[in-house]
């Protein structure tokens, strides 16, 4: 999982993008991430609800959402 892109929850952007930087393992109760603006943290997380993935940028601003690799609440707000 390690440089993949995610989707966290915010308080107040309602979703931001974030790349995992370490490898997660089935049991980690935290995922180290990194957020665009550069800052660095640790986000808890439920082994049985992982963040949904990030679309490649390629994707971004697809007109047919069925076109988009994974399609969720963030994808679909981001696009």
């Amino acid at each position: 999982l390690q440089y993949n892109r995610v989707w966290i929850p915010d308080n107040e952007e309602v979703w931001q993008s974030a790349e995992i930087t370490k490898n997660y393992k089935a049991g980690d109760r935290f995922l180290p991430v990194q957020l665009e603006d550069g800052t660095e943290l640790n986000y808890p997380v439920d082994p049985a609800a992982l963040p949904p993935l990030r679309n490649p940028d390629i994707l971004v601003g697809e007109n047919d959402l069925t076109a988009l690799s994974y399609l969720h609440e963030p994808a679909v707000l981001h696009n």
